[in-house]
């Protein structure tokens, strides 16, 4: 495989991973929402540990990529 493509597909799927994981993230928290309004602290701070986690594990896949094709 070509090392540019090899790159192009790691990038592609480090940019549209978290893309989904922020989507679902977001579609499941304003349907607990609307299910329990009352619940909006926990469900905000679970949200936000989601998303971080999910930043988190695309900076790695980013930086390890950049290790192994650098």
């Amino acid at each position: 495989m070509d090392r540019n493509l090899a790159l192009l597909l790691i990038f592609a799927l480090c940019m549209f991973l978290p893309c989904w994981v922020f989507a679902a993230c977001g579609k499941s928290s304003i349907t607990a929402l609307g299910r329990n309004p009352s619940a909006a602290p926990k469900i905000l701070q679970s949200m936000i540990i989601v998303l971080v986690f999910a930043e988190a594990a695309v900076i790695i896949a980013l930086l390890v990529a950049f290790q192994l094709f650098s």
